[in-house]
């Protein structure tokens, strides 16, 4: 073969192995592929865990890891490049925004969905309703005897949860206003309140909502949750009432967070578009949370871009 024949055929299968290249599935064509880790609150842990089944369903070359541990773990892991999402039932604090920063991580909320935080008491208690005031005197220790809120004649067990969790901080802030009593018990997850609350006829603990309904929306045995209200003049709501939540009557609800570092891309925004679709707000319905409002749709809309 000659120069300029050889030099033919080169050309010709360089122009060939390109027009294949070309041919090739992009990778959104093909299917993403890689893995998720994703930790932090155990009020969300369960829920997280449910939509990662359904995700890998869809997309099955990505596998997606959920662990609990509670809010701030998650957020801890987040900032020292441990996880991709950090799962958290509060806001990320400013100093934990500072901590991030200092390590060049950039973090990024989104609201999965709304919670009511639940206050529960054994299902022998004849007290049905409290106000945000009552509450917060009852975990800093003020009110320590039910006949004091018109219960019969016990003194009250506190049951709340450990300080890294988001409802723990969550509680604090907005219905303590101060510092939890010395003599609440910290027990580690939203589950082992619910037992030991329905082992204590004195007892209160709080909860994350899904935590006291069963897969039809009803109240599980064993517990009453209380309605509250913002004070004594106003009405009180039940958490398990979905309209007052979602209309913002039911005085003590949140936001539930995912948290990541910098603009979402890849299998992570792939990943959040799923979560805040509407299939992903039907699941987090369905595991006994509320959806995202409106408000925080068109920030989560914004941090997508």
């Amino acid at each position: 073969m000659n120069m300029r024949k050889g030099l033919g055929v080169i050309v010709l299968v360089l122009v060939f192995s390109l027009l294949l290249l070309g041919c090739q599935p992009k990778e959104k064509e093909q299917g993403l592929s890689g893995q998720l880790q994703i930790k932090g609150s155990d009020t969300i842990v369960n829920l997280a865990q449910v939509l990662a089944e359904k995700y890998m369903e869809e997309k099955p070359k990505v596998a997606v890891a959920v662990t609990g541990g509670g809010s701030g773990t998650g957020i801890a892991a987040l900032i020292n490049d441990a996880i991709d999402i950090a799962n958290s039932s509060r806001e990320i604090k400013e100093s934990e925004i500072n901590q991030a920063k200092e390590r060049d991580i950039e973090p990024v909320s989104f609201a999965i969905g709304m919670d009511g935080i639940s206050f529960i008491v054994n299902e022998n208690n004849p007290v049905k309703d409290l106000t945000v005031e009552e509450l917060g005197k009852i975990y800093r220790g003020e009110i320590t005897n039910w006949k004091e809120i018109g219960g019969d004649d016990r003194e009250i067990t506190l049951y709340g949860r450990q300080s890294n969790s988001g409802t723990f901080a969550f509680v604090q802030e907005f219905v303590l206003l101060g510092d939890y009593s010395d003599k609440m018990m910290r027990m580690n997850g939203n589950a082992q309140i619910v037992e030991a609350v329905k082992g204590d006829k004195n007892s209160i603990g709080y909860v994350g909502v899904a935590y006291v309904k069963d897969e039809n929306g009803n109240e599980i045995p064993g517990l009453n949750v209380l309605a509250v209200s913002k004070d004594a003049n106003t009405q009180a709501y039940s958490p398990l009432d979905t309209e007052s939540v979602k209309a913002g009557k039911y005085p003590v609800a949140r936001a539930v967070y995912q948290i990541i570092d910098g603009k979402p891309e890849g299998i992570v925004k792939d990943w959040l578009e799923f979560v805040l679709s509407e299939e992903g707000q039907n699941i987090v319905e369905t595991e006994g949370f509320f959806p995202v409002p409106s408000n925080l749709a068109a920030e989560n809309d914004e941090n997508l871009k």
